[in-house]
């Protein structure tokens, strides 16, 4: 009769040599590590789907019949756009950056908070694999709820793609900025309330004042060049440039903008990971 653990040995010593083996100096990657803990981000999101995509969708048509029925017909057109058309790019950008910041958040935070940090940081993956997953699903996040958006708006205006590049490259950009910060907060919090700091004093007044609601050309020339400090506003302003063809800022300074942050935030958070930074205390 076969000894049951020389029989459990050699399945650990099987499962030990069968695992994904990593050597980034050589190019060679946790391919499955990588894909798995992507998956896991998207399925935790995915199965609360009436919280994390139709709550935000609904909140923003909300947001759309506000301002629309309230300031639509005094505001009037905007360069020559009716207002409701002006309005839904930015909308649907707002909620792409918030999503994807959310999600990349709460991840970290209740990783942390419950204990099982160490289960995600123990798999061989590198600091580059483990950013690159959690933005991965935090995008994923934001750029489902910004289609959601999109066809949840369609019946009230008509959005007709001018720039189809323009609309794939901010929205992705954006949400890959927004994740990236996400997992930058995830790390650096150690509990919600300094979590909703963040959210509270930096994403939502960097998004409520970056033309989502307006255009800049209207502000005094001092707020308008503040204005162009503001990632966000170059998110929203490539977005809409590329749903109804006009622009507030120049649209190839936005691309090098949203580019810039987002190697810089990549470059960062890869160090605080590999570091160790809170994660391993």
């Amino acid at each position: 009769m076969q000894n049951p653990r020389r029989k459990t040995k050699a399945n650990i010593n099987t499962m030990l040599e069968n695992r994904p083996q990593t050597d980034p100096a050589i190019g060679k990657r946790n391919w499955i590590g990588l894909k798995t803990l992507y998956l896991r981000e998207t399925k935790r999101f995915l199965k609360v789907y009436i919280q994390t995509v139709i709550a935000p969708v609904v909140s923003t048509l909300i947001f759309l019949a506000i301002f629309t029925l309230a300031i639509g017909r005094l505001r009037g057109n905007i360069n020559g756009i009716p207002f409701i058309q002006f309005l839904a790019p930015g909308l649907i950008m707002m909620a792409i950056l918030q999503n994807a910041f959310a999600n990349a958040t709460s991840s970290l935070m209740g990783a942390k908070m419950q204990g099982n940090i160490v289960d995600t940081l123990m798999p061989p993956l590198t600091s580059l694999e483990l950013v690159f997953a959690y933005a991965s699903g935090g995008a994923t996040r934001g750029l489902t709820v910004g289609i959601a958006v999109t066809v949840a708006m369609t019946p009230f205006t008509s959005l007709m793609p001018a720039n189809i590049f323009l609309i794939l490259f901010h929205s992705i950009a954006a949400s890959y900025m927004m994740a990236v910060l996400g997992v930058i907060s995830g790390i650096w919090a150690d509990k919600n309330e300094q979590v909703a700091v963040i959210t509270g004093f930096i994403v939502t007044p960097l998004s409520f004042l970056s033309g989502t609601f307006y255009s800049i050309e209207r502000l005094p020339e001092f707020l308008q060049t503040l204005t162009m400090f503001n990632p966000f506003f170059y998110a929203i302003d490539g977005l809409r440039a590329g749903f109804i063809g006009h622009s507030d800022g120049p649209i190839f300074q936005g691309i090098l903008v949203m580019g810039g942050v987002n190697i810089t935030l990549w470059i960062f958070c890869h160090r605080l990971i590999a570091s160790g930074y809170k994660l391993k205390e």
